[in-house]
């Protein structure tokens, strides 16, 4: 009885072993911000936010300008979950509208930064020279003025222009937008610095493609992990500073409410003690939703981050 024997030869693949196919960047970083209990509750949180924001009012019983002075500074009830203000206005309502504002500011400052920073980023990094000096030096001199008294002195110029209230969210979600650009501009420059020397641009470079295609085709795109995670910590940024301005009487100005204007509302020692809910839910607001927007772009970052990948 002969018996063969079988030589098994490593670099054979039988038909039966299964091909393993490697998963993408974008989805063991999908993979990884799952995992992450404090991201996962950051989002419940947004989602529980916008809902609320912008499908709550059409629920509510009341309109913005429903108004019963006699009804003034009314603590919580059946009918009003959260009170009412001096003006008999329904807390709860007003807080919903306001945070469709505050959103929609930190939305709009975002796309903003989010367009300038990682365009000029692009191109200092691409052409260095003196193209990359003179961006780079405004850049310095941007981030070397502190933008909250540069804000308030924004802010000051556009109360003493008397610019109404309905024009005035937009000048403040550009201004917000325009502050906040320099950062991240660093941060695509450094990138572009290190992509522009990879194979694939050399291949680019000997096929002839226009700066323009190397630019928006090739190069930006290797970037918008790092735009991701700027972007989702600048939303919370710019609604935390348009709660600032607007405490303060130089942002989003009355009657169009804001959570920062609502806070400004317990501006004297009786509606501080007194009337918490003229107060309280505008600031509990404003601080789960900037939580929320860091807990998902700390779990972005180290996703996205392939040092913090290397030690895993």
């Amino acid at each position: 009885m002969h018996v063969s024997q079988v030589t098994a030869n490593p670099n054979v693949t039988t038909a039966a072993e299964p091909k393993v196919k490697s998963a993408s960047p974008w989805v063991l970083a999908f993979r990884q911000v799952r995992q992450s209990k404090l991201a996962i509750f950051g989002i419940v949180m947004l989602l529980l936010m916008f809902l609320i924001c912008f499908f709550g009012p059409f629920f509510s019983p009341y309109t913005i300008d429903t108004l019963n002075i006699r009804n003034g500074n009314k603590a919580p009830s059946a009918a009003h979950w959260l009170g009412t203000d001096n003006l008999g206005r329904d807390i709860l309502l007003r807080v919903m509208l306001a945070g469709r504002i505050s959103l929609l500011v930190g939305f709009v400052a975002m796309m903003v930064s989010v367009s300038i920073g990682s365009l000029l980023g692009a191109i200092a990094g691409f052409y260095r020279g003196w193209v990359d000096t003179i961006i780079m030096r405004i850049i310095d001199i941007m981030m070397s003025i502190p933008s909250l008294p540069l804000l308030i002195i924004l802010g000051s110029i556009l109360s003493d222009w008397k610019i109404p209230p309905s024009e005035r969210i937009y000048i403040v979600m550009f201004m917000l937008g325009i502050l906040s650009w320099p950062g991240l501009a660093r941060l695509v420059r450094g990138q572009i610095l290190s992509l522009r020397e990879q194979e694939f641009m050399q291949a680019a470079e000997s096929l002839g493609l226009r700066d323009s295609k190397k630019i928006f085709r090739h190069l930006l795109p290797n970037t918008i992990p790092i735009i991701i995670v700027n972007a989702t910590l600048a939303v919370g940024g710019a609604i935390l500073m348009e709660s600032v301005l607007s405490y303060l009487g130089l942002g989003v100005v009355p009657p169009t409410p804001s959570w920062g204007n609502m806070i400004s509302a317990a501006n004297n020692l009786i509606d501080f003690q007194k009337r918490p809910w003229l107060w309280i839910p505008p600031g509990v607001c404003v601080f789960i939703t900037v939580m929320s927007f860091n807990f998902v772009g700390d779990a972005l970052r180290d996703a996205f981050d392939p040092k913090s990948k290397s030690k895993r």
